[in-house]
């Protein structure tokens, strides 16, 4: 039987013609391509495992999978396998579409889980306010920028909590709705504003449920403190609408 290797790829892509991160039915998504890539440069099927789900047109600039090949037996030509990391990463870039791209291809111990073995990952959510056709798939355009101040009171209303079912969508198979968030603010930058957020995990949606219920805040429609009211109920109903998803980013995930 052949000697298994266990590798980690790290990957950035464009989410906006993809059907999320997830092999599902009759939709085009990230990870089915690049198991095809992968079993086409490696001659054999092969599956990979994510470090998470991304759902349709979500973007990420850091992402991680792994995957399982046999290495070549004693005495194998030694094209057997293309030689990791170099000629893989060349490899697979080659067979992939200009809208993803891998980084690195590295081992790692049979130990090591790209999903389970992440302990913090970080998001992104990106506004801008001024009609432009270079940022329409990447970023949320808004007429009226919203008041930084009261929804950075709020984001730190949200950091004192850990259950966040109020921000989940309903009937996701999750043992648990609590979250660790070590990091919830908002910037100005010079296209518009950010909110950057990191957690030791997320709830389906949640960042966008989040996003929503800021702007809120940011417009002026609930004070800041009225959050801690939709936190508690821990009622999807009570928090703000979810955003788009153009402007959301898996910007880094920590192991």
């Amino acid at each position: 039987m052949a000697n298994l290797q266990r590798y980690f790829i790290e990957l950035s892509y464009d989410g906006t013609n993809y059907h999320g991160w997830q092999v599902q039915p009759n939709a085009i998504t990230v990870q089915e391509l690049l198991n095809k890539a992968l079993s086409t440069l490696l001659r054999q099927p092969i599956e990979t495992v994510g470090c998470g789900r991304t759902d349709t047109g979500v973007h990420a600039t850091q992402y991680f999978a792994h995957f399982e090949a046999p290495q070549p037996p004693e005495g194998a030509a030694e094209d057997a396998l293309p030689k990791f990391p170099l000629q893989g990463v060349r490899g697979l870039n080659a067979l992939l579409p200009y809208d993803i791209a891998v980084s690195r291809i590295f081992p790692v111990s049979d130990e090591m889980h790209a999903r389970f073995s992440a302990t913090q990952r970080a998001y992104e959510y990106h506004i801008h306010f001024q009609k432009d056709p270079f940022l329409h798939n990447w970023s949320w355009l808004q007429r009226d920028m919203p008041n930084l101040d009261l929804m950075n009171h709020a984001a730190a209303i949200i950091m004192e909590y850990s259950d966040f079912s109020c921000f989940s969508k309903s009937n996701t198979q999750v043992f648990t709705n609590n979250c660790k968030i070590v990091n919830a603010h908002w910037e100005q930058t010079p296209n518009g504003i950010v909110f950057k957020i990191a957690a030791d995990r997320f709830l389906r949606n949640m960042v966008r449920a989040i996003v929503g219920t800021l702007m809120m805040v940011g417009r002026g429609d609930i004070a800041p403190e009225e959050v801690r009211n939709i936190i508690e109920s821990k009622n999807r109903s009570n928090a703000g609408t979810s955003v788009p998803a153009c402007g959301l980013y898996l910007t880094e995930v920590k192991y």
